[in-house]
């Protein structure tokens, strides 16, 4: 699946690549759809489109790699026509000092294709120990996109049922400032959430990483792992699901507080890819992908919601 090539100088080369049971069309639209990213891809924890004319993009990507989250911005070129996909990292995380790559997408028949991703980087003074932690870190993340592009390839004809959006709102009689420090302070959660047994959190810049014990209606508990960025001036806080619960392959979302002086509406967004070879496991054997959009959506918005009416009763007091 990867081979290393020769570096040329101080450029150094890596090539991954596997086939799809998907058609060509299909598996490009996965890898164009950067968006989405953190639901298709292990490693991306949320990607924000910057720019975009059809044909250019600028993103900004934070994902981990080696066990830590960086982020970086990143310029695209996109080729529909020819299924091709040019990327540059702007401003890329350390150690590189830069990084271009391409995915391209071959036609193998009606219904199935190949899938290459390459890179090249370099490291700044190109230490040894720098390059073996580039090259880990790219050979890791890229297995992991590639199998999961492949996964979710095969079932590209049920992927509408398989994937599910949706959100709930509250209403706060106060700014959204304390609306927004409540959802931030998820070290105070077990103190003022009944749902949350336990959570810890450890913090680098706008970068949470935090490990959470949730109950569930019927009184038991799951472990959740996730990975937040918070962006207090807009606003907004976005998280991916890095360890989720057994009917979900993935799960991303957000907190959107939005208003002013005199109100809030507060938003709690969920994308998920549900866990197909697990649904009758979990809900039983006449369980079906129908029922287990119904009970995740329950689930999810259950707990959301009573996060943010907590949150209201907490920014309502200030006032």
């Amino acid at each position: 699946m990867t081979t290393s090539l020769p570096e040329a100088g101080r450029l150094h080369r890596t090539s991954h690549a596997i086939e799809v049971a998907a058609p060509a069309g299909v598996v490009y639209g996965l890898i164009a759809d950067a968006a989405k990213w953190p639901l298709y891809f292990p490693p991306n924890v949320h990607v924000e489109r910057l720019a975009f004319d059809g044909v250019h993009e600028h993103l900004a990507i934070w994902a981990t790699a080696n066990g830590r989250t960086t982020s970086w911005t990143s310029r695209r070129t996109l080729d529909a026509a020819a299924r091709r996909i040019e990327f540059r990292q702007e401003v890329p995380a350390a150690p590189l000092s830069a990084m271009t790559g391409t995915w391209a997408v071959e036609a193998l028949g009606a219904e199935r294709s190949r899938l290459t991703l390459l890179h090249e980087f370099s490291v700044a003074g190109d230490r040894a120990e720098d390059v073996a932690w580039v090259n880990r870190a790219t050979d890791t993340n890229s297995r992991a996109e590639l199998g999961n592009i492949a996964r979710l390839g095969e079932r590209w004809g049920r992927l509408d049922a398989l994937v599910m959006s949706f959100e709930d709102t509250v209403h706060v009689a106060a700014p959204p400032a304390a609306v927004h420090a409540f959802l931030e302070k998820v070290e105070e959660w077990p103190e003022l959430l009944p749902h949350v047994s336990r959570l810890d959190v450890t913090q680098e810049g706008p970068v949470q990483v935090m490990s959470m014990d949730t109950l569930t209606a019927d009184g038991s508990a799951h472990t959740t792992d996730s990975v937040r960025v918070c962006f207090p001036e807009a606003g907004r806080i976005v998280y991916k699901q890095t360890r989720t619960p057994a009917l979900m392959e993935a799960h991303t979302g957000s907190w959107t507080v939005t208003g002013d002086a005199h109100g809030t509406v507060a938003t709690a967004r969920h994308s998920v890819v549900l866990r197909e070879d697990n649904i009758t496991a979990v809900l039983g054997e006449d369980a079906d992908l129908r029922s287990a959009r119904a009970y995740v959506r329950t689930a999810l918005g259950r707990n959301s919601t009573a996060t943010l009416t907590y949150a209201k009763r907490y920014a309502e007091s200030l006032q």
